[in-house]
Protein backbone atom coordinates (compact mmCIF):
# COMPACT_ATOMS: atom_id res chain seq x y z
CA UNK A 1 0.00 0.00 0.00
CA UNK A 2 2.74 2.63 0.42
CA UNK A 3 4.97 1.14 -2.20
CA UNK A 4 1.58 2.67 -4.58
CA UNK A 5 1.18 5.88 -3.27
CA UNK A 6 5.21 6.48 -3.37
CA UNK A 7 4.94 5.34 -7.03
CA UNK A 8 1.42 7.92 -7.03
CA UNK A 9 3.65 10.55 -5.70
CA UNK A 10 6.66 10.27 -7.36
CA UNK A 11 5.04 10.45 -10.89
CA UNK A 12 4.55 14.27 -10.62
CA UNK A 13 7.37 15.43 -12.35
CA UNK A 14 6.22 14.45 -15.94
CA UNK A 15 6.82 15.49 -19.36
CA UNK A 16 4.81 18.90 -18.65
CA UNK A 17 7.33 19.78 -16.43
CA UNK A 18 10.00 18.98 -19.27
CA UNK A 19 8.28 21.14 -21.68
CA UNK A 20 7.66 24.05 -19.47
CA UNK A 21 11.53 24.35 -18.16
CA UNK A 22 12.39 23.40 -21.97
CA UNK A 23 10.00 26.34 -23.32
CA UNK A 24 11.48 28.73 -20.52
CA UNK A 25 15.15 27.79 -21.73
CA UNK A 26 14.01 28.96 -25.42
CA UNK A 27 12.59 32.12 -24.50
CA UNK A 28 15.09 32.81 -22.30
CA UNK A 29 17.67 32.72 -24.91
CA UNK A 30 15.39 34.53 -27.42
CA UNK A 31 15.00 37.67 -25.60
CA UNK A 32 18.10 37.89 -23.74
CA UNK A 33 21.36 35.74 -25.18
CA UNK A 34 20.65 36.03 -29.00
CA UNK A 35 19.83 39.71 -29.07
CA UNK A 36 23.58 40.36 -26.47
CA UNK A 37 25.51 38.09 -28.96
CA UNK A 38 24.01 40.25 -31.67
CA UNK A 39 24.79 43.68 -30.61
CA UNK A 40 28.40 42.52 -29.81
CA UNK A 41 28.68 41.38 -33.26
CA UNK A 42 27.60 45.31 -34.65
CA UNK A 43 30.06 46.78 -31.90
CA UNK A 44 33.07 44.65 -33.00
CA UNK A 45 32.26 45.54 -36.84
CA UNK A 46 31.24 49.19 -36.35
CA UNK A 47 34.71 49.63 -34.10
CA UNK A 48 36.58 47.73 -37.16
CA UNK A 49 35.50 50.12 -39.61
CA UNK A 50 36.54 53.53 -38.08
CA UNK A 51 38.99 55.06 -39.93
CA UNK A 52 41.13 58.13 -39.30
CA UNK A 53 39.02 61.51 -39.29
CA UNK A 54 35.99 59.96 -38.30
CA UNK A 55 34.42 61.28 -34.50
CA UNK A 56 33.83 59.47 -31.74
CA UNK A 57 32.30 58.92 -28.27
CA UNK A 58 33.52 56.70 -25.83
CA UNK A 59 31.92 55.01 -23.02
CA UNK A 60 32.90 57.37 -20.64
CA UNK A 61 31.47 60.34 -22.42
CA UNK A 62 34.65 62.01 -24.10
CA UNK A 63 33.91 63.44 -27.74
CA UNK A 64 36.65 63.26 -30.31
CA UNK A 65 38.10 62.67 -33.30
CA UNK A 66 40.14 59.92 -34.21
CA UNK A 67 43.94 60.61 -35.11
CA UNK A 68 45.64 57.32 -35.34
CA UNK A 69 44.43 53.77 -35.66
CA UNK A 70 46.54 50.75 -33.96
CA UNK A 71 45.64 47.30 -33.83
CA UNK A 72 44.18 47.55 -30.74
CA UNK A 73 43.83 51.38 -30.00
CA UNK A 74 42.70 54.92 -31.08
CA UNK A 75 44.39 57.96 -30.65
CA UNK A 76 41.45 60.57 -30.23
CA UNK A 77 42.33 64.13 -30.28
CA UNK A 78 40.21 65.74 -27.50
CA UNK A 79 39.92 69.41 -27.70
CA UNK A 80 43.86 70.25 -27.54
CA UNK A 81 45.12 66.96 -26.32
CA UNK A 82 45.46 63.51 -27.59
CA UNK A 83 43.96 60.49 -25.41
CA UNK A 84 44.84 57.12 -26.73
CA UNK A 85 41.61 54.50 -25.91
CA UNK A 86 41.03 51.42 -26.41
CA UNK A 87 38.99 49.74 -29.15
CA UNK A 88 35.70 48.68 -26.78
CA UNK A 89 35.89 51.97 -25.30
CA UNK A 90 34.06 53.53 -27.93
CA UNK A 91 30.39 53.49 -27.97
CA UNK A 92 28.13 52.43 -30.66
CA UNK A 93 25.27 54.20 -30.10
CA UNK A 94 26.56 57.93 -29.92
CA UNK A 95 29.21 57.42 -32.04
CA UNK A 96 27.21 56.17 -34.93
CA UNK A 97 24.50 59.45 -34.36
CA UNK A 98 27.60 61.55 -34.30
CA UNK A 99 28.54 60.14 -37.73
CA UNK A 100 25.73 59.86 -39.75
CA UNK A 101 24.25 63.02 -41.60
CA UNK A 102 21.38 64.58 -40.86
CA UNK A 103 18.29 64.63 -42.56
CA UNK A 104 17.39 68.05 -44.79
CA UNK A 105 13.51 68.29 -45.52
CA UNK A 106 12.30 70.98 -47.55
CA UNK A 107 9.44 73.34 -46.38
Amino acid sequence: MIATILLQAGSGFGIQQIITFGLIAVVFYFFMIRPQVKKQKDQKKYVNELKKGDKVVTTAGIHGRIIDVNETTFLVEVDNGKIRFDKTAISLEASKALNTPAVVTKA
